[in-house]
C-alpha cells in the first residue's frame, strides 16, 4: 500500500510559478514510478511528468516541457512539481500518483493516488 498526500495548490496569476509537492509513504518506495496528473474543468485526465523513484529518470507530456519540472527528495520521500510560466489553460485538480510499472503516462497503469490539489490560474 503506498498513501500520498498532495499540497501546495493555490490561485497564482498567470506568469507565475507553483510547487505542487506530494508525501509519499508505505511500500518499498525505491521500486515505483511516481507521476503527476492533471484534470481541468470539464475535460478528461491527462498526463503531466513522472519520475522513477529510485534512478530520478524522468518522462513528461510533451506541452509540458520546459515549463514543469517533477523533481524527488529521497530522504523526504517527497515528489515535487515546480509549475512555471502558468497559464489559464493550467487550471486543473493535480494528482499524485504512483506505479510499480516503471515510467508510464498510461493512467490507468498507476495503482495508487492522492486526493489531488487544486491549483488555479488567473489571466
Amino acid at each position: 500500500q503506498v498513501l500520498l498526500v498532495e499540497s501546495g495548490g493555490g490561485l497564482v496569476q498567470a506568469g507565475g510559478s507553483l510547487r505542487l509537492s506530494c508525501a509519499v509513504s508505505g511500500r518499498t518506495i525505491s521500486r515505483i514510478a511516481m507521476g503527476w496528473f492533471r484534470q481541468a474543468p470539464g475535460k478528461e485526465r491527462e498526463f503531466v511528468a513522472t519520475i522513477w523513484w529510485s534512478a530520478g529518470s524522468t518522462y513528461y507530456a510533451d506541452s509540458m516541457k520546459g515549463r514543469f519540472i517533477i523533481s524527488r527528495d529521497s530522504a523526504k520521500n517527497m515528489v515535487y512539481l515546480q509549475m512555471n510560466s502558468l497559464t489559464p489553460e493550467d487550471t486543473a485538480v493535480y494528482y499524485c500518483a504512483a506505479t510499480t510499472v516503471g515510467l508510464s503516462h498510461h493512467q490507468n497503469e498507476y495503482d495508487y493516488w492522492g486526493q489531488g490539489t487544486q491549483v488555479t490560474v488567473s489571466s
